[in-house]
């Protein structure tokens, strides 16, 4: 109780002084300029990200096409990986080499997307604290 006292006295006891001066303004001005130093680098940062998934987009099109490309173009019963031992488990990694690999690529895909999208989700709530924040 005694301690409550206590706050509450120096709190009243405490006086703001309001100056208007050119340091007031000076720091004030300083301040603001921190505001929007941090403002831009923030958009630069979405633009960063925006060029970047713009990149994997188009790195993604192109690797898939590429990868399609190829199993395509091999003779359908002709396995796409051929290590020429006779051992059990790489005959049959070579017997079911298109299935692997299309699994793998598929794999891939999903990977991609799902990245792409959790940036797009992070991007727009880092646009939506920027927008609360101006």
């Amino acid at each position: 109780m005694d301690y409550d006292n206590t706050l509450e006295e120096l709190f009243r006891a405490q006086t703001p002084h309001f100056t208007d001066s050119a340091e007031f303004m000076a720091r004030l001005t300083k301040r603001l300029d921190a505001v929007e130093y941090i403002r831009q680098q923030q958009e630069a940062t979405l633009r960063r990200y925006k060029m970047a998934i713009v990149a994997a987009f188009v790195v993604g099109i192109i690797s898939g096409a590429a990868s399609i490309a190829y199993i395509l173009s091999t003779p359908a019963d002709a396995p796409l990986l051929t290590f020429r031992v006779q051992t059990g488990i790489l005959l049959w990694l070579s017997a079911h080499s298109r299935l692997i690999v299309a699994t793998a690529l598929s794999l891939l895909t999903t990977l991609g997307i799902i990245s792409i999208i959790s940036n797009i989700q992070d991007i727009m709530g880092m646009r939506a604290s920027m927008s609360q924040t101006a």
